[in-house]
C-alpha cells in the first residue's frame, strides 16, 4: 500500500515580529514543519506495514527545496518526498491547497491512504483534509486519534464531544489526525544522515493546471496595542462585588 503524509512548513511564531504599521514580518523567522503535520507523518509510519511505502508531500514556497526541512521530514521515516513549489503557496486558501495536493497525489499514483494533520500550525482552518477527500472522491474523516489495519478496511477511532466513534473505512481514504493523538519520534543522527540519501522530487507550479487561488489576502494585521489597565477594589462585601461586575461588563 502507498501512504502519503501531507505536511506544511510554517514560520517559527517566536521569531515573527510586528512592524510599526501592525503588519507581520516573517522574513527573519526560520521555517519548520508544523507540529500537527509531524503527527500525521508519525501516524503514517505507525500505520504502514513492512511492504508499504510512505511518501511525504508538501505544497510550499521557499520551503519546497530546502534541504534542512527535507531531512527533517524524511528522517522521521518516509521513504521519499514530493513537493510542488509555488511562490504564492504561503497565501493560498484551503481549497487551492487541496487542489494542488490532489494534482500531486494523482501524478504520484496508486495511493491508498492520505494522512493530514488536524490543521496547519499557522492558519489552522482544519479544511484541507476534508476538501482533499471530497476532491478525490474518497472517504474522508477528521479528528482521528487511532488507526488499526485489517485486510480490506481501516478501523479508526474518531473523538467527538460525547465520546469516541469506532468506524470502519474502505480504502482509499483521507484521514485528518486529531492534535495530540500521537507523539512524533525524534530522529537520531543515523536517521538524519540517511535522510540526505533518500529521493525527493520538486515540481514547479507551472506543471499543473489546477485552478487559481480563490481568495486574496488584502492585509494581515496584528491586534492594536492596548495599554494594560489595573483597578484595585478593596473589600469583600456585596458592594465591592457589584462594582467588580460593573467594571467587568464595561470592559467586555
Amino acid at each position: 500500500m502507498r501512504i502519503i503524509a501531507c505536511y506544511k512548513c510554517v514560520p517559527n511564531d517566536q521569531e515573527i515580529s510586528v512592524r510599526s504599521d501592525r503588519t507581520l514580518d516573517t522574513e527573519g523567522a526560520q521555517l519548520s514543519i508544523g507540529r500537527y503535520d509531524l503527527e500525521a507523518v508519525e501516524a503514517a509510519m505507525r500505520c504502514a506495514g513492512p511492504d508499504d511505502e510512505v511518501i511525504a508531500l508538501t505544497y510550499a514556497g521557499r520551503a519546497a527545496d530546502n534541504s534542512k526541512l527535507r531531512k527533517a521530514v524524511l528522517s522521521r521515516g518516509p521513504g521519499c518526498q514530493y513537493a510542488i513549489k509555488d511562490d504564492q503557496a504561503e497565501d493560498a486558501d484551503s481549497l487551492h491547497t487541496a487542489l494542488m495536493l490532489k494534482a500531486a497525489i494523482e501524478r504520484i499514483g496508486e495511493v491508498s491512504l492520505v494522512l493530514c494533520g488536524e490543521g496547519s500550525e499557522d492558519m489552522y482552518s482544519q479544511q484541507v483534509g476534508p476538501m482533499l477527500g471530497a476532491l478525490l472522491g474518497w472517504t474522508a474523516v477528521n479528528s482521528i486519534s487511532e488507526i488499526k489495519r485489517s485486510s480490506k478496511y481501516l478501523t479508526v477511532t474518531r473523538s467527538i464531544e460525547s465520546g469516541d466513534e469506532i468506524l470502519e473505512l474502505p480504502l482509499p481514504a483521507v484521514i485528518s489526525m486529531r492534535a495530540g493523538s500521537v507523539t512524533p519520534r525524534i530522529p537520531g543522527m543515523k536517521d538524519i544522515l540517511a535522510a540526505g540519501k533518500k529521493p525527493y522530487t520538486v515540481w514547479d507550479r507551472s506543471e499543473f493546471s489546477s485552478g487559481k487561488n480563490g481568495v486574496e489576502a488584502v492585509s494581515v494585521l496584528a491586534p492594536e496595542s492596548v495599554k494594560r489597565q489595573c483597578r484595585l477594589i478593596r473589600g469583600s462585601g456585596e458592594e465591592e462585588l457589584n462594582e467588580f461586575c460593573r467594571l467587568l461588563r464595561n470592559t467586555l
